[in-house]
């Protein structure tokens, strides 16, 4: 079950995880801020998903970065949030006869042809929806580490050995990246069970706040539960690293989508192992303060005990 708790002691955790504050409750043994994940690259300052947001993110010296895949008509895997093309796309113009514009329903080329910038600002006009070779030649240009979403699987069968199959051709699956440079996640449990049945040394991620009941089974195929903000405690993150994930270490809790300095420090004051943001530099900032603090605290804390000592 890869559990280090039967689910009656995880609930005794969470009761007494919750009388405590939420810097009480992180894991004694984590000394090294929450990982900063740049949420579709750094979005909030180039448009989302696509090859600028990950220069922005490797110029604020972000390491890590989160993106979003599905698959064209042609079988192509596309870095896009959306399982349509018109937000984020000029799609509605220069396809007017294609509503409603789905991913799946273009090849490859003619998404190709799409200007993914102007929506977000006319400076990034002629910027293109990337592959999801491209988008990995970038990360591994800048030595970055990669969150990678499948997203809405059940509109691709078949997505998630399409996408063991690229990032292996593109060298992603060697030691080197599967030693802490990559994690897959998906929202849907089903997919992320496949990706660690048929790969198992690759980290993955379920999204979402499942019951504390499913965490035995899904500590089966999952590294991480990775949660939205909204719904975080220090009750729950406790209680998810109080089990054993399927590589023989506690489950991670990586949460969504952390913009702000109140925030950032919060979850990371409750123990999460990762902030994923669309304001890298912000939450990076805010929980580099909140460790110096935090150490600070500590040392006082440990002088004061020790002068009583003595």
């Amino acid at each position: 079950m890869h559990a280090r708790a039967v689910v009656a002691t995880t609930t005794a955790l969470l009761g007494a995880a919750a009388l405590l504050g939420p810097a009480s409750a992180a894991r004694a043994h984590d000394g090294e801020r929450p990982a900063v994940i740049a949420h579709r690259g750094a979005s909030a300052y180039a448009p989302e998903n696509t090859l600028p947001a990950v220069d922005k993110a490797a110029e604020l010296g972000i390491h890590w970065v989160e993106n979003d895949v599905q698959r064209t008509k042609d079988g192509e895997l596309v870095v896009v949030h959306d399982d349509t093309l018109r937000r984020t796309t000029d799609a509605e113009e220069v396809f007017p006869d294609r509503a409603p514009w789905k991913v799946k329903d273009f090849t490859a080329a003619e998404i190709a042809r799409l200007d993914a910038g102007s929506w977000f600002g006319p400076s990034w006009a002629g910027t293109r929806v990337p592959t999801l070779r491209e988008y990995v030649h970038r990360i591994e240009r800048h030595r970055q580490k990669l969150l990678l979403e499948i997203k809405n699987p059940e509109l691709y069968p078949g997505i998630e050995r399409d996408t063991l199959k690229v990032l292996g051709n593109e060298g992603w699956l060697d030691r080197r990246h599967l030693s802490g440079r990559l994690v897959v996640q998906s929202f849907d449990a089903d997919s992320v069970r496949t990706v660690h049945e048929l790969k198992p040394a690759v980290k993955t991620g379920l999204l979402g706040t499942p019951p504390m009941s499913r965490l035995p089974a899904y500590a089966g195929f999952a590294d991480q539960i990775n949660v939205s903000y909204a719904l975080l405690s220090v009750g729950y993150v406790s209680a998810v690293h109080a089990f054993t994930g399927p590589h023989g270490k506690p489950l991670e809790v990586f949460t969504w989508t952390v913009d702000d300095a109140v925030g950032a420090r919060r979850a990371a004051g409750y123990g999460v192992d990762g902030i994923i943001t669309n304001k890298p530099d912000v939450v990076r900032a805010a929980t580099l303060g909140e460790n110096a603090a935090a150490g600070k605290r500590a040392g006082e804390a440990w002088s004061q005990g020790g002068a009583a000592g003595e």
